[in-house]
């Protein structure tokens, strides 16, 4: 990297090595900035428990550039640091540990990490030249351990919520006390931010509803996207070995965002529907849960359902591009999951399971996708049947380029470094893109 480049410092506790989708956005911000001009340093946390592990993203990183610094934590991940990978809890586990964890950690688990990072952070910070801090959440430490770099450094302070703070809809407050401390703190963490950036509609929403103090300008969205680069591989034509419409689902299953309803849709429409037998299958890609599996043997799907656990990126994608219905389940509208993102970039048709709200608007808005209330057994399967009536017929749609296109993680980077740059004292005008050397 050369003395043209700016340097932004990038708060990040889930980061590659680490799995599941909670990292994408981020190691892809990180792979396109030095294209506009801009050099990151990432400061993470040390390894620790992981629920999933992705060499590839972390190899992109370091590929293109990136400066990765760790610091050891406090948090109760560090319990599990000796057995690498933690195998995923049951469901019942998992929301008695949350329910826990909101009870005794504000603002969440990783606040342990925050004097460990902010002693590495000043370090850096003391050493070298920085032009702006990026703190990404959650976790919501991130945004805490940016707000003091802010206040000793005086740099601009850039916020990217991934998810909601207050109204995330997976956060317990189990008292009005609880709600309130998170309620100060975040606008405390507000109040000297430079730059507020969201990933939906539905979030910003959220912000000025809360902390009036905010104008609707305040507040950027950039939405989740896909790489280009990790779909360039495109099939031409499904394997003529294979004779069934095969769904796909990628991600991890966690609170009503379950694959009961598809899975007894598919039960019933291979009872009644002959023609269906044998020729459709479900690709569940992910943290494998027991109940799933005991659901899915119970319901005599065994030969229907493929259980292909944690894939890395490059992994995922090529099993996206394979399939002939990408489906998508959503129990909220504060959310902005990445595999909807990467569902797009693959242009498949979208199956989405999901409640009324932004996420549901922009499946349809695609051209190529069909939405079903999330807990509705008829529905979903009248939409598989429709579904495959076209597969048969050879006339599944497509989510089209231009449509696509507007969620290209290397564009969105650039409208992330325009952020940046607006903090600059310099011509905001001058912004111009950095070509890649030779083209």
């Amino acid at each position: 990297m050369n003395s043209e480049f700016r340097k932004v410092l990038v708060i990040a506790y889930y980061f590659p090595p680490m799995g599941l989708s909670g990292v994408q956005r981020t190691a892809k911000f990180m792979k396109y900035l030095p294209k506009y001009g801009w050099k990151p340093t990432v400061l993470t946390v040390s390894p620790t428990g992981y629920y999933a592990v992705d060499t590839t993203l972390l190899e992109e990183v370091e590929q293109a550039g990136t400066e990765i610094v760790r610091a050891s934590s406090l948090d109760p991940n560090r319990l599990f640091k000796s057995q690498g990978v933690v195998k995923m809890p049951s469901e019942r586990v998992r929301k008695i540990l949350q329910f826990a964890g909101d009870a005794v950690f504000i603002p969440d688990t990783k606040i342990g990490w925050k004097s460990k990072a902010l002693k590495a952070a000043t370090n850096l910070l003391s050493r070298e030249h920085f032009d702006v801090i990026f703190a990404t959440a959650p976790p919501q430490t991130d945004f805490l351990i940016g707000e003091a770099l802010k206040k000793k450094f005086g740099l601009p302070l850039v916020l990217d919520y991934r998810d909601a703070w207050l109204d995330y809809p997976f956060k317990y407050y189990p008292t009005p006390l609880h709600r309130y401390l998170h309620y100060r703190l975040e606008k405390r963490v507000l109040k000297v931010a430079d730059r507020i950036i969201v990933t939906v509609r539905r979030v910003k929403e959220s912000i000025l509803k809360h902390y009036l103090g905010l104008d609707y300008h305040d507040i950027t969205i950039i939405p989740q996207g896909y790489d280009p680069a990790d779909f360039v591989s495109r099939p031409v034509s499904k394997p003529a070995a294979r004779r069934k419409m095969r769904m796909t689902h990628a991600g991890t299953f966690y609170a009503d965002r379950n694959p009961s309803v598809l899975l007894q849709a598919l039960h019933n429409l291979l009872r009644d529907v002959p023609q269906m037998r044998g020729r459709v299958e479900l690709n569940l890609i992910g943290n494998v849960r027991e109940e799933d599996q005991v659901l899915v043997s119970k319901l005599g799907l065994q030969n229907d359902v493929k259980f292909s656990g944690y894939l890395d990126h490059k992994e995922c994608t090529r099993h996206l591009m394979e399939s002939d219905i990408l489906w998508l389940v959503l129990d909220n509208d504060y959310q902005s999951p990445g595999k909807l993102y990467e569902y797009l970039g693959a242009r498949k048709p979208i199956l989405g399971s999901l409640e009324e709200g932004s996420m549901k608007e922009l499946i349809l808005e695609s051209g190529a996708g069909v939405c079903v209330p999330l807990k509705d057994l008829k529905a979903h399967e009248e939409a598989v049947r429709g579904l495959f009536a076209q597969y048969e017929k050879n006339q599944l749609k497509q989510v089209p380029e231009e449509f696509s296109g507007r969620f290209d993680r290397q564009m969105l980077t650039g409208e992330l470094a325009r952020q940046f740059e607006s903090l600059m004292d310099i011509d905001k005008n001058a912004f111009v893109k950095l070509e890649e050397e030779g083209s």
